[in-house]
């Protein structure tokens, strides 16, 4: 079974994420999501992997939240998942993807779950 991880290796959680699956026999095809963002409909299918809004999705503590406008509650779900295309660092981390499921790995612990 196949399993990515929307990765950023600055972020500790992430880097710990990374280091429990390999721990646990896994290969993960990493995605550096700052680098390379999912596009609206992959970010859409993660979504609804994951079982959450976009909102739930997004780092509201990040200057961008509030500078792109994303603080705007009249935003459509497609409009938020939008702006996570356009600004990437808005987007939480880390995102583990295996079997059709995904978790957020805080804590990476969770990720366990869907392998």
């Amino acid at each position: 079974m196949s399993v990515r991880i929307y990765h950023n290796p600055r972020c500790s959680k992430s880097r710990q994420t990374l280091q429990l699956l390999e721990q646990h026999g896994q290969s993960p095809e990493i995605v550096e999501y700052l680098k390379t963002p999912p596009d609206a409909e992959t970010l859409d299918e993660l979504l609804d992997m994951l079982g959450l809004e976009p909102r739930e999705l997004m780092r509201t503590k990040e200057k961008e939240y509030a500078e792109s406008g994303a603080d705007n509650p009249s935003l459509s779900r497609n409009q938020l998942i939008g702006l996570m295309v356009e600004y990437p660092k808005l987007i939480e981390r880390p995102i583990v993807v295996s079997g059709g499921r995904a978790a957020i790995g805080r804590p990476p612990e969770r990720v366990l779950d869907i392998l």
